[in-house]
């Protein structure tokens, strides 16, 4: 069905509209336009090994934010909007990593504060500063001569909800078996209807690796839970002045807080719905939040 979407002078199919089949012909078909698989990683020229893994995500329209009868939605997610994806992208497959991460660090020379925990091998790093993630992305567009840059929040929400509009990417419930988060503090009971704070599943003291629990549609791994994941759009109390193109963001000016998405191990399940969204200051950090990164085509 098509649908002309208010304000907008044209028939537009809606990425929700379309079934798990042709979402990925569209990925496809974007990655076949750029001369690149739909999954890929540039190649760190000084070093000689793989950069970060991306999926290439396609143009589309979405619904951006979530209705008021979700289960944990927040008025910061309102009012519901259609967003424009006008131009093809790739977005990581995973969060960055801490050994990804430390190649950076051996050839910056970058070293982190002492006192601060550090996550090691193929778990997400966490506790790095917007400041020095951005060293990171100077870094990296270095290394492979491409352009990395932070997600908008718009295209992060996009690229993660893969066509769908419930809760979750993969419906309106989620288990510790899909998503990693606080496990006492989970969706109300599924036959109840109703609230349930008995934990079904352990309790993490930490995010767990990267691709521990299963991808969407169009391959991203870890967009619900596990850690929260630092966009590049400054805070807003709700979506009443989104920009309508998922590329752009509302100028910062003396805003020093940003959008983090996802959720995390240390949080309920609530906040790791595709539309929910939380406020940080620029340069916080934090044991649960982290980043993937953008990459233009």
């Amino acid at each position: 069905m098509k649908v002309v979407l208010q304000g907008v002078d044209a028939s537009v199919v809606l990425s929700h509209e379309m079934t798990a089949s042709q979402l990925r012909a569209a990925q496809q078909t974007a990655a076949q336009s750029v001369g690149l698989s739909v999954h890929f990683s540039d190649t760190l020229h000084a070093i000689g090994s793989k950069g970060p893994e991306m999926a290439v995500i396609p143009t589309g329209w979405f619904e951006m934010g979530s209705p008021v009868g979700e289960v944990g939605h927040d008025v910061s997610e309102s009012p519901q909007c259609y967003v424009q994806v006008t131009r093809a992208y790739a977005i990581g497959r995973f969060t960055i990593t801490a050994e990804e991460w430390t190649e950076f660090a051996g050839a910056t020379g970058f070293r982190p504060e002492r006192e601060l925990i550090w996550s090691k091998g193929r778990e997400p790093v966490v506790n790095v500063r917007t400041a020095d993630i951005l060293r990171y992305i100077a870094w990296l567009n270095t290394q492979t001569g491409q352009l990395y840059r932070l997600p908008t929040e718009a295209e992060w929400e996009y690229a993660a909800r893969a066509g769908t509009q419930t809760a979750f990417n993969m419906g309106d419930m989620a288990t510790c078996k899909d998503v990693l988060f606080k496990p006492n503090l989970p969706m109300p009971d599924e036959t109840q209807k109703k609230w349930s704070f008995f934990p079904k599943c352990a309790a993490m003291r930490w995010a767990m690796e990267v691709g521990s629990k299963p991808a969407n549609v169009w391959g991203l791994h870890d967009v619900h839970g596990n850690v929260w994941e630092i966009t590049s759009t400054p805070w807003l109390p709700d979506h009443a002045k989104m920009p309508r193109d998922a590329h752009q963001n509302e100028p910062a000016g003396k805003n020093q807080r940003i959008v983090i998405k996802g959720g995390s191990w240390f949080d309920p399940a609530t906040a790791a719905r595709s539309a929910a969204r939380w406020s940080r200051l620029r340069d916080e950090l934090d044991v649960n939040m982290g980043f993937r990164l953008v990459r233009e085509l």
